[in-house]
């Protein structure tokens, strides 16, 4: 351990019903997601994976109304029956009432804030949500092989483009193209079989892992139509009010809301984008300045894009971050990208964790009760026998388990007193 640090009374004892010749884990907190009862992975699984805390929602909700007491309390009682702890909440739907700004609007970010106050009443203080608009998280391939195998998560920008223009046939779509990205989604369409059609539209629209909504094709019409007033600037406004609202109640309850980018980091459908980039986020932090207004960094997401510098986002933001995705792309000239490996895409993943344990560290050293960072390793490749399992599309057990192993050997090496660093 390096020289004058010392651990807190209150950090968690993660060798307490472990062999003694287990070394403490002093590092990020190591979550998993899990999406319930119905996961495929289990909660025995998630342990024997090596996290500690689990990160989940009452998915079976999703309609605006906050949770009920009870459902939260035996929720928690059974991820601590397991060994483990709920250490964040992620999914609580933002509903569409509050980012188009309608007159619903009030009454359902009252809901929300009750399901906050709920959820802080049970010790459930990280609340991670985002503002993406008609669809969540999206990809256009949830099987694209791997040099080595495997089968991982894709964003190709010229199908999206093809299924937007030409199959959706969005109004005053090709307005928010290149003439030359038009000219190969065109092709792209028409080379495309019925099944292949079938699959591509299921995949982008249908709904992934965690999100608010699933759509047909003429339902996503009308949903996009819904926003066709609503820029930038207006939804960003729409954003702000919502927190100026939820924020102090937050503040009274000891919650931290902490914001997701978007993903992709960039208007799909033409619709707006505004928690994407660094200056996204510095006029979202700054709109309310409270530490109960702050993010989540998401390393897949915000590496999306190559002018998102993530080991200096964490070092702007670090006293805002209370939760944090650790995966790993590998991005394309054209907008296009696929998930890799957690340690062989485009983000420097061992920077970007250096720079959380120093904030970690300096958290610690100010006395912060909330120092310790919650990380998931987020996604990861189907490998093995994953392959042939039903799982939900970036949240198999083995290409997470080895991302979180990878990740964990990255803050071992970090925190050895050889090396004669204070990150963790």
């Amino acid at each position: 351990m390096p020289e004058g640090m010392k651990l807190p009374a209150e950090m968690p004892d993660s060798t307490a019903d472990a062999s003694p010749h287990v070394v403490r884990d002093i590092g990020l907190e190591q979550a998993w997601r899990w999406y319930g009862p119905s996961d495929p992975v289990t909660l025995a699984d998630i342990r024997q994976a090596g996290a500690q805390a689990v990160v989940t929602a009452l998915h079976e909700t999703y309609d605006g109304r906050p949770w009920a007491s009870d459902a939260i309390a035996t929720r928690k009682s059974l991820i601590e029956q397991a060994g483990l702890t709920w250490s964040v909440v992620e999914s609580i739907p933002i509903h569409p009432s509050i980012k188009l700004g309608t007159d619903e609007a009030a009454t359902y970010t009252d809901h929300f804030a009750v399901m906050m106050e709920r959820l802080a009443e049970q010790g459930i203080q990280t609340i991670c949500y985002n503002f993406m608009p008609v669809v969540d998280w999206t990809r256009t391939d949830l099987r694209y092989p791997m040099r080595n195998g495997g089968l991982t998560l894709r964003f190709d920008a010229i199908d999206f483009a093809a299924y937007d223009l030409f199959i959706l046939q969005r109004a005053g779509g090709q307005a928010d193209y290149s003439p030359a990205m038009v000219e190969k989604a065109k092709r792209r369409a028409a080379a495309l079989s019925d099944d292949a059609i079938t699959t591509l539209e299921t995949t982008i629209i249908a709904g992934l892992p965690g999100s608010e909504l699933s759509h047909s094709r003429e339902s996503i019409r009308q949903k996009i139509a819904d926003f066709a007033a609503i820029d930038d600037a207006a939804i960003f406004a729409n954003l702000t009010n919502f927190l100026r609202e939820v924020v102090p109640r937050a503040e009274a309850c000891g919650a931290r809301l902490c914001l997701h980018p978007d993903d992709p980091p960039f208007s799909l459908f033409g619709l707006p984008r505004v928690v994407s980039t660094e200056a996204d986020y510095r006029a979202i932090l700054d709109s309310v300045p409270s530490p109960a207004n702050g993010m989540t960094l998401c390393a897949g997401s915000l590496g999306s894009r190559a002018d998102n510098d993530l080991p200096a986002m964490v070092r702007t933001f670090g006293d805002r971050i209370h939760f944090v995705h650790l995966r790993n792309v590998a991005r394309e000239p054209d907008g296009s990208f696929i998930e890799s490996d957690h340690l062989g895409g485009d983000v420097d993943m061992v920077a970007v964790l250096a720079a959380l344990l120093a904030e970690q560290n300096k958290r610690r050293s100010a006395g912060r009760a909330d120092w310790r960072i919650p990380m998931r390793p987020d996604h990861g490749p189907l490998l093995l026998d994953d392959q042939t399992k039903t799982t939900n599309p970036g949240y198999s057990a083995i290409g997470r388990l080895k991302g979180l192993a990878e990740l964990r050997g990255i803050m071992t090496t970090l925190t050895h007193p050889s090396l004669g660093q204070e990150h963790a």
